[in-house]
């Protein structure tokens, strides 16, 4: 799967991830881009976008969107890294259009 990671997560995500297509805003320069727009540039391109915006969801409308959305309840990376197996697993189930909220203590 192709994975955008939005600026609000570390980077170093895309470690945990093997085997996805992983790139980060930044690497795409779309950093500053508005959410709307931010997710529909992502769509065209990306199958999964990954944030830790509590917000998105209550800002956007995110019925009819085509790109599977992972929220993730912290930007922490000692505590994603430790969630690392976790994340895999759920990203692997994530489908087209979805938004999946992952707890990570």
């Amino acid at each position: 799967m192709r994975i955008l990671i939005d600026e609000c997560v570390p980077r170093q995500i895309k470690n945990i991830l093997p085997g996805h297509d992983c790139v980060t805003v930044q690497e795409m320069e779309w950093g500053g881009f508005e959410n709307g727009d931010l997710l529909e540039r992502a769509e065209e391109q990306f199958d999964i976008f990954i944030t830790a915006d509590k917000n998105l969801a209550y800002q956007q409308n995110l019925d009819a969107r085509k790109i599977a959305i992972v929220e993730l309840s912290t930007n922490d990376l000692r505590r994603i890294l430790n969630s690392a197996r976790g994340i895999l697993e759920r990203i692997a189930h994530c489908n087209q259009g979805e938004y999946m909220r992952i707890e990570i203590v």
